[in-house]
């Protein structure tokens, strides 16, 4: 039977991280044979979190926190939560979250979701939206202000960069 000790894994720091988000972090559900979950255990430093806040449209998150007391920032305000608390964020705006320390001690959370490529990540404070689609090179993260019309670009389009009601996913006839 597959299966982890947390206590034995090495999280690792990422180089490109900035401060503030400099959470060391080790995936573990892909070493354990998962192919549609994912878990990772993360380790938060004083002043640090795991990522923005933020919350997925394809995926549903989970926390467990293992040791300190994190505070998770969700849409109803933040609270501190305590070793074995066990916290959900559904899929799309009621599942924003994020995870910080904020006390002087380390914290260790683990973190599970489903899995679902392609898939979609929204950045409510920064404004950005970030595609996944599990293709090499065409990951994209955008900001929400840089939209364009559906049109836009496409050569012979009558109204180039007009609005359209048309959408990419509006039906398999394309």
């Amino acid at each position: 039977m597959p299966h982890v000790n947390l206590d034995e894994v090495a999280p690792e720091a990422d180089a490109t991280d900035p401060e503030g988000f400099r959470a060391l972090m080790a995936r573990v559900g892909g070493t354990l044979g998962a192919t549609e979950s994912g878990a990772s255990l993360y380790v938060l430093p004083p002043g640090q979190s795991s990522a923005p806040y933020h919350y997925e449209y394809a995926r549903e998150e989970w926390l467990l926190v293992l040791s300190g007391h994190p505070t998770v920032r969700t849409p109803e305000g933040t609270a501190t939560r305590a070793p074995m608390n066990l916290v959900f964020f559904p899929k799309g705006p009621a599942g924003a979250h994020r995870v910080s320390n904020d006390t002087g001690d380390e914290v260790r959370v683990l973190m599970w979701s489903t899995l679902a490529v392609p898939s979609a990540t929204a950045y409510p404070d920064s404004g950005k939206v970030a595609v996944s689609t599990g293709v090499a090179g065409e990951d994209v993260v955008v900001r929400r202000s840089s939209a364009v019309g559906y049109w836009d670009g496409e050569v012979g389009a009558a109204a180039e960069g007009a609005p359209s009601s048309r959408r990419p996913d509006a039906g398999a006839e394309d």
